[in-house]
């Protein structure tokens, strides 16, 4: 009977405890949320009431979806019959990416709003504070549609039905708005990946896997990329009446409104920023910014070269004052910030110009080389490669074609000028310079001959750029240099090169002319060698004759003196003779006969002492006929007839019977001196 007692209450125990364990938990409310997500209540019915019109979450416990959430474990007091719990993972957004925000409730959205403002609601999971915000503070409370505040890497605990979360990897969300809202939410889900709107805006540099840059190794590599990001903004008061990009605001780290590069959206719109295009760009850095509120256009850093400035032509801005001067009629120039083109240019350098903004006009400061030559290909710069060589027409109905090569140079100081007066350097030259050139070498061609123009090419070449240089001036180029080739036809007839030719073998006679004479002085030159060769090898006898010359000449002297001598002795011989007649006068007839013998007797003696001396003389020339010849060359010496006579005489006529026999030339010349001492004349025939 005890044993049958235990076992009922036994089974009473167990059916009791059970009912415990099943209907304990209905009747206590408990639920369970696992830490991997969060709970949604739904209120079934309230002694409070239902939502009011318009409104999505009970914040007054009011049935309907509330505002609070159920972390991960044991809640209490949740009946089901008065409390639906669903259950949703939590929202998770990935390391270095960003997470977007929809929200169902909250105030309408103003007019000029695409984005709903940023309340402080503990990103996002404070839904209560989201939808009530603060008493005394409208703008505090959150408003309905897409947000403007994004959510970073993390684990967020966020009520899915006021909110919907889209990441790169899914979207969070339960299924309230239908088939219109689940097509509205993958159109933006992909909107944002075309727009890379989950990852951070990277500017200046790139990271890379290996595989993308070496094709193997999984080694993160850096890639440097020298580019900007120009900021459209999509949110925010349009811009004013002509303007055609947002002026800057809150871009001072130390102001009020710093918006830290647009990733505080809300200091930028209350700094007065204006959707559109902003005029600062994003330089190099890592943003998070929301792409719903901004998108993101990255282009080139503008690069001014070495050898160049940067001539800065600005899109906005407020009209500035000219600084150009009234003088100055080709347009303006204004002050850094104002529209138009700036009197201030870029040095060499890299620049984070913004090109919606503006243009930069390159103008290069070192000397530049234009080419008017065609066929040629063209500089680097590409400034010349329309221009052509200049079509010419001579004095001398030639047409030739002058390959001309110019180079100028630009200061930088008066670089703006030159943009604002011609636009660009390629305008420039073929609106200005080449029209300019070219009709100031046609008007010299048409003053000159082919060959002028040839010959004088050097003078052409000086006069052009003393005469251009003036010129350039006037458009704020400096010309540094003209040169001039070799004129041609343009088609190949031949006639420059006939020309040509032709002073070619001009030329070449010249040269002939002067080797010929050349050769002439040479050959001059080599008889005079010769002769003093020839001389050279009869030295020896040249020596003998002349030293026989000096003999003879020392011996004409000596015999010469004797006969000095003589001739003084004979005078006084003379003297004591008239003496001694005037004695013998005065002695007597007797003596006279006695001083005739031997006077007489003198006489012969001194013929006889005349005729050795002769003899003597005649001997030291060892040949009569030398003696002779030089006799002969004395009294031509001393002759007053000229030794090539004016008048023709003859003396014979050979050896007929009709003439006396010809002398030869010795006897014409002893008949000349005898002629000459005697004073008659030959009969000249």
């Amino acid at each position: 009977m005890f044993a049958v007692t235990t076992s009922l209450w036994a089974v009473e125990c167990g059916v009791v405890g059970a009912l415990i364990v099943i209907l304990g938990p209905l009747l206590l409310g408990i639920r369970f949320i696992p830490n991997s997500r969060v709970g949604i209540v739904e209120k079934l019915w309230s002694p409070e009431g239902t939502l009011a019109e318009g409104h999505l979450i009970a914040l007054d416990g009011e049935a309907g979806y509330q505002s609070e959430v159920l972390r991960g474990g044991l809640h209490f007091f949740y009946w089901p019959w008065q409390y639906r719990i669903h259950k949703v993972p939590l929202v998770v957004v990935s390391e270095g990416r960003i997470g977007y925000v929809f929200a169902r409730d909250g105030q309408p959205l103003q007019p000029q709003q695409t984005l709903g403002r940023t309340v402080p609601c503990n990103s996002f999971q404070d839904a209560r504070a989201f939808l009530m915000g603060y008493a005394d503070e409208p703008d505090s409370i959150g408003q309905r549609g897409r947000q403007r505040a994004i959510l970073r890497e993390g684990v967020y605990p966020i009520n899915l039905v006021l909110f919907v979360v889209i990441t790169d990897e899914t979207s969070y969300q339960l299924n309230l708005g239908g088939k219109e809202e689940t097509r509205a939410i993958a159109r933006w889900h992909q909107e944002l990946c075309e727009r890379d709107g989950f990852e951070p805006v990277v500017v200046g540099s790139r990271e890379l896997t290996g595989e993308q840059v070496l094709g193997a190794s999984d080694t993160p590599e850096t890639i440097a990329n020298d580019d900007i990001a120009v900021v459209t903004v999509h949110d925010g008061p349009a811009l004013e009446s002509g303007e055609i990009i947002a002026p800057p605001v809150g871009t001072d780290p130390g102001g009020e409104n710093y918006h830290n590069n647009y990733q505080d959206i809300e200091a930028f719109l209350e700094a007065g920023g204006r959707r559109g295009r902003q005029l600062v760009p994003l330089t190099d850095g890592t943003f998070f910014i929301n792409r719903w509120f901004a998108t993101i256009e990255k282009i080139p850093k503008t690069i001014v070269p070495i050898g160049y400035v940067g001539v800065v032509v600005s899109y906005h801005g407020k009209a500035g004052h000219d600084v150009s001067g009234d003088a100055f009629r080709h347009g303006e120039r204004v002050a850094e910030g104002d529209r138009g083109v700036q009197a201030r240019t870029l040095c060499p350098g890299k620049y984070p110009f913004n090109t919606f903004a503006g243009h930069i006009h390159l103008v290069p400061t070192t000397n530049v080389v234009l080419h008017w030559i065609t066929g040629r290909v063209e500089e680097s710069h590409r400034y010349d490669e329309s221009l052509k060589s200049i079509d010419l027409v001579t004095a001398d109905a030639y047409e030739p074609v002058l390959p001309l090569s110019v180079v100028v140079h630009i200061d930088y100081q008066k670089a703006p000028q030159v943009v604002q007066r011609f636009g660009n350097i390629k305008k420039l030259i073929t609106q200005t310079l080449d029209p300019l050139l070219s009709a100031y070498f046609r008007d010299i061609a048409h003053k000159k001959t082919m060959l002028a123009l040839l010959h004088e090419r050097d003078v052409i070449q000086q006069e052009a750029k003393a005469e251009l240089r003036s010129r350039f001036l006037d458009f704020d180029i400096e010309l540094v240099d003209v040169l001039i080739g070799k004129p041609d036809t343009a088609e190949s007839s031949g006639e420059i090169e006939t020309l040509l030719e032709q002073l070619r073998l001009r030329q070449l006679s010249r040269e002939q002319i002067e080797t010929y004479q050349q050769q002439s002085a040479a050959a001059a030159e080599l008889r005079g060698l010769k002769m003093a060769q020839a001389k050279a090898e009869k030295q020896t006898e040249l020596t003998n004759s002349q030293i026989e010359i000096e003999i003879a000449e020392n011996q004409g002297g000596a015999e010469l003196s004797r006969a000095r001598k003589k001739a003084e002795q004979t005078v006084v011989t003379a003297e004591a003779e008239k003496k001694r007649r005037l004695l013998i006068a005065e002695a007597g007839g007797q003596s006279r006969t006695l001083l005739g013998e031997g006077q007489s007797k003198r006489i012969s003696l001194e013929g006889e002492a005349e005729a050795a001396v002769l003899a003597k003389k005649i001997a030291s020339y060892g040949d009569p006929r030398v003696y002779a010849l030089a006799l002969a060359t004395q009294y031509l010496s001393q002759s007053q007839q000229p030794l090539v006579p004016e008048r023709l005489f003859l003396t014979g006529g050979g050896s007929g019977s009709d003439g006396p026999t010809s002398q030869g030339l010795l006897g014409t010349l002893l008949s000349l001196l005898v002629a000459d001492r005697t004073g008659f004349g030959i009969s000249a025939s």
